[in-house]
């Protein structure tokens, strides 16, 4: 939290530079002359930009592990340190998540500005982009122990994160692409968690299934994340 403090100015305006030019390239190039399921396009973006940005500013916390373990040796002060595993990861993933939930306003707020009003105090949309979050603030502890270097982050970012935040559901519906493509694409955790974000922005009734896989999924991240901080600590 100190360090958020020190940062939170720079953070929120690179948090905020992405998605005003994704508002301002997909919503005036497409915003009133397409619609899907009877929202605008910018109505259906606003919550993709949230699924995409919760996962990758949550994500991006594996930078600040890698730079504190290659460049400033701080995980060796974890190591001699009388601090568990649960503890440190914990620490990590709800940083990722405060990373991640701070985004997301800023994209909401975007939003307002740009005349999108969405059902954003419904409770079942936080508890989406909190999952979501969690996911892959999960993911990026565990990946942050297992790389040898920071350009292998660089490398797993372009190979895992890239392609899952525009393939995920966020830019466009996932049953527009060919049935063997959906079948893929189901099996991303950001699809679900897209589905979700999507429908409670709506005001609909998401369901528990996205619930339920995203939450799962979470659950086996932090699992990996503790093994993997217990395995780079010996």
């Amino acid at each position: 939290m100190l360090l958020l403090k020190r940062r939170i100015k720079r953070l929120i305006l690179s948090m905020s530079v992405s998605p005003l030019l994704y508002l301002i390239a997909f919503g005036y190039a497409m915003g009133k002359s397409v619609r899907f399921g009877g929202h605008t396009y910018l109505e259906f973006l606003i919550p993709g930009l949230v699924a995409m940005s919760s996962m990758t500013q949550s994500f991006a916390i594996a930078t600040d592990i890698n730079v504190a373990r290659f460049y400033w040796h701080i995980f060796e002060e974890f190591q001699a340190a009388p601090i568990g595993n649960v503890a440190y990861v914990a620490g990590e993933v709800l940083a990722g998540m405060s990373r991640a939930l701070i985004s997301v306003t800023v994209i909401l707020t975007l939003g307002m500005l740009f005349g999108v009003r969405l059902h954003c105090l419904n409770p079942l949309f936080w508890l989406a982009v909190a999952l979501n979050s969690f996911v892959f603030a999960s993911l990026a502890v565990a990946l942050a122990m297992l790389v040898k270097s920071h350009a292998d982050q660089s490398l797993l970012t372009s190979f895992v994160i890239t392609p899952m935040a525009f393939l995920g559901g966020t830019f466009f519906p996932v049953d527009r692409l060919p049935h063997w493509a959906g079948q893929i694409i189901w099996i991303l955790p950001l699809t679900h968690a897209s589905k979700a974000i999507r429908q409670a922005a709506f005001g609909n009734l998401p369901g528990l299934s996205p619930y339920l896989f995203v939450g799962l999924t979470g659950i086996i991240f932090f699992t990996m994340a503790l093994k993997c901080v217990d395995q780079a600590r010996d």
